[in-house]
């Protein structure tokens, strides 16, 4: 189970940057700047972080290595209780709430595993992925199969890879699945293919 747990985080984290990364123009406004999660975003993770972790992430350090995007945009926004986040064409929306309430000792880690997410949604994934449905195992080498089942799993239940990221912090168990969609991840896998037809 310890070497599935390596491989599912590497997929997690990588699942949701996928073509985020190579941005080009990235705007930050924060909208919720006198909410309390409004104002930890600006003391404790700040405007800057939020585009260059990506690309020291993926060593994409210069124009030269990065996909020409014309613009992905970050909304600080003040949601309901509970909203996470969502994405609207080039636009993510990240909650305030949400960052409100990420424990302290992770809150830079919690905000990057919620953009990767929905930097899939904004559908900037990298050549060469995976596409919705491909692949014969959900966890079998190539890191973008896991990635767009992930993706599937969280349209089942917003929030889903945020809360399989907590469940993580002591090791995976297959029963996370069951326990967060209410099926095991060889259902939930079955269902993930038949919906794209394969």
């Amino acid at each position: 189970m310890a070497d599935h747990s390596a491989f599912f985080l590497i997929s997690l984290l990588t699942l949701t940057a996928m073509q985020g990364i190579h941005a080009v123009d990235y705007t930050v406004s924060n909208r919720a700047a006198t909410t309390p999660g409004g104002m930890r975003f600006a003391n404790e993770i700040g405007a800057e972080y939020t585009p260059n972790f990506i690309w020291r992430l993926f060593q994409q350090n210069t124009e030269a290595d990065r996909k020409n995007i014309p613009q992905v945009d970050l909304f600080i926004d003040d949601m309901k209780p509970g909203e996470i986040a969502f994405t609207s064409n080039n636009g993510i929306h990240y909650g305030d709430d949400f960052i409100q309430n990420i424990p302290v000792d992770l809150i830079k880690q919690e905000f990057s595993g919620v953009m990767y997410h929905e930097m899939t949604h904004a559908n900037y994934v990298p050549e060469g992925w995976a596409k919705p449905g491909e692949g014969t195992m959900w966890n079998q080498g190539h890191s973008s199969v896991a990635a767009r089942f992930l993706d599937y799993c969280n349209d089942l239940r917003n929030g889903f890879v945020a809360e399989l990221n907590k469940k993580m912090r002591d090791g995976y168990n297959d029963n996370f699945f069951m326990e967060l969609l209410g099926k095991s991840i060889d259902q939930l896998w079955n269902d993930y293919k038949a919906k794209y037809g394969n």
